[in-house]
């Protein structure tokens, strides 16, 4: 990124001044710094500032430069190093995100599908309850005090018998391990069968499942593998309705209790991005994740079709977000997934530990990913290349591999100074670098190069894009109504198992 600053005078003081970041918005400077505060500044007086004094400023405005770690007068290294700490606290965690892979069959053959799937007739490719207690025994042995098994595909449930199998025995093991333990499964619903969701439900078990819109867009995204057909769609809505009754019906509070939903993008998508969040919202659906095709599995034979520019998507997103405030202004309570993880790392103390936009990425560090066979990839992207003949990213397996070994792996190592923000060109100095993160594998799909030139990559235009979105939206919110919606899309209640429950 190039600076262009304006001297007014002959000579250029900087020396009141702490290391910063900014970005000139349409109508303010943003300044941002490592500990992740923000400060705005019209561009006079940014201009100013920069150019050696502080004499134009009020006494709030120093206070407030002072207090964020923006001048050297009065900076407290202390304070600030406590903020930076409390940010990057995850990085001694170790992985808390485990995705077990229990099938790769799958019974749809959606045209963006990720995971590689495999024909209904492939039972050699479901995990083995052997292989299910060495995922278990290798992923409790993680640092992280909180542990979640992602159960993903394939469609895991075709394969239930592995995922209820590793539900019970990982509870088994944390009567000594003393874990935060958690189990989610993202499903698409059409295997599912009521035994399985009384069982789901009676076991805490979190669902997600995949929403791409009205009915025209969720099938034509989503298709039906080998002759057999049906629609995707009417088993979604009955199976979300289903889950969220019962979850009334146990006396959970259907704010936390829900069924949550992913959205994938394609080109049908973004003509039609109104009536998408409008279906989630009549769902009583409380949060859409507007969400880009990545460059793996069946997509990248199908871009031709389903795929679009970056672009193309970050106008339908700008449009999403505008369409969901306004929703917001008007009393119904939605947000938009992607921008509430940026706004949490933007306005709290912390960062929400999301595995991909983080820094370093958390791939092996954050995260690991078990495929069927007890292969092990330092995320499911991972995997997924893998399934498209490139091993490159195999660290172990659960039947040869230690932990320590895996998670100081060569490969995670190289992931990580790939996604070091600090230590990129393009990235160190970009304003956006307090919130935002690499994603080393896609730049491997895009460009063959762990590394690439990350202001020309989609993930960088995306998420570039996104910041900026919701800085000027800050800065131009001059009654706070903007700023109070978006503190609500950072409040988190967590979902509490109650000790005993009625359930009817």
């Amino acid at each position: 990124m190039t600076r262009t600053v304006r001297v007014t005078s002959p000579e250029l003081d900087l020396g009141h001044l702490a290391w910063f970041r900014y970005a000139r918005l349409s109508e303010k400077v943003v300044m941002t710094n490592d500990a992740g505060e923000f400060i705005f500044f019209s561009h006079d007086d940014f201009e100013q500032l920069v150019s050696g004094t502080t004499d134009h400023l009020d006494e709030t405005q120093v206070a407030e430069l002072t207090q964020k770690g923006f001048l050297r007068k009065g900076y407290d290294v202390a304070a600030v190093s406590d903020r930076l700490r409390r940010k990057r606290r995850y990085l001694g965690n170790g992985p808390h995100l485990h995705a077990v892979i229990t099938t790769l069959r799958c019974n749809q053959s959606c045209r963006y599908c990720h995971a590689s799937r495999t024909d209904m007739t492939r039972v050699d490719t479901d995990m083995s309850l052997e292989t299910a207690k060495k995922v278990v025994d290798f992923a409790m042995q993680t640092t992280s005090p909180y542990v979640n098994f992602e159960f993903q595909g394939g469609e895991p449930v075709i394969n239930f018998e592995a995922l209820k199998f590793i539900v019970e025995y990982s509870r088994e093991k944390n009567k000594y391990e003393q874990k935060e333990l958690v189990h989610s499964v993202v499903t698409n619903m059409t295997w599912m069968t009521e035994e399985v969701a009384e069982w789901l439900l009676a076991n805490d078990v979190l669902i997600c499942t995949s929403l791409d819109g009205p009915e025209e867009i969720h099938n034509w995204n989503r298709l039906w593998s080998g002759k057999k057909a049906g629609n995707a769609y009417q088993s979604v809505m009955k199976w979300i309705k289903y889950f969220n009754r019962r979850y009334v019906e146990m006396g959970r509070d259907p704010n936390l209790w829900h069924v949550d939903a992913l959205m994938t993008v394609t080109s049908k998508t973004l003509e039609h991005w109104k009536e998408c969040v409008d279906l989630y919202v009549d769902l009583g659906i409380r949060s859409i994740h507007f969400r880009p095709l990545n460059p793996f599995g069946f997509a990248t034979k199908t871009w031709k079709v389903i795929g679009y520019d970056v672009a193309e998507f970050n106008e339908a997103y700008c449009n999403v977000l505008d369409y969901v405030l306004e929703l917001n202004r008007n009393g119904t309570e939605i947000i938009e997934g992607t921008a509430a993880t940026f706004l949490k790392k933007i306005l709290t103390p912390d960062d929400p530990n999301f595995v991909d936009i983080r820094s370093p990425v958390g791939s092996g560090t954050g995260q690991i990913a078990y495929s069927y066979d007890g292969t092990i990839y330092p995320s499911d992207e991972g995997r997924m290349v893998a399934a498209m003949d490139d091993d490159i990213f195999r660290i172990g397996h659960v039947d040869t591999a230690t932990y320590d070994e895996i998670v100081a792996h060569p490969t995670v190592r190289a992931i990580a100074v790939a996604s070091y923000l600090d230590s990129l060109p393009g990235c160190a100095d970009c304003f956006n670098a307090p919130y935002c993160g690499v994603r080393p594998l896609h730049n491997y799909m895009n460009t063959g190069d762990l590394f690439a030139q990350r202001p020309n990559t989609p993930k960088c235009g995306e998420y570039m894009f996104l910041a900026r979105q919701l800085f000027e939206r800050l800065a131009q919110d001059s009654s706070g109504t903007t700023e109070a919606i978006f503190r609500r899309w950072v409040i988190e209640r967590p979902r509490v198992q109650e000790e005993t429950r009625s359930t009817p």
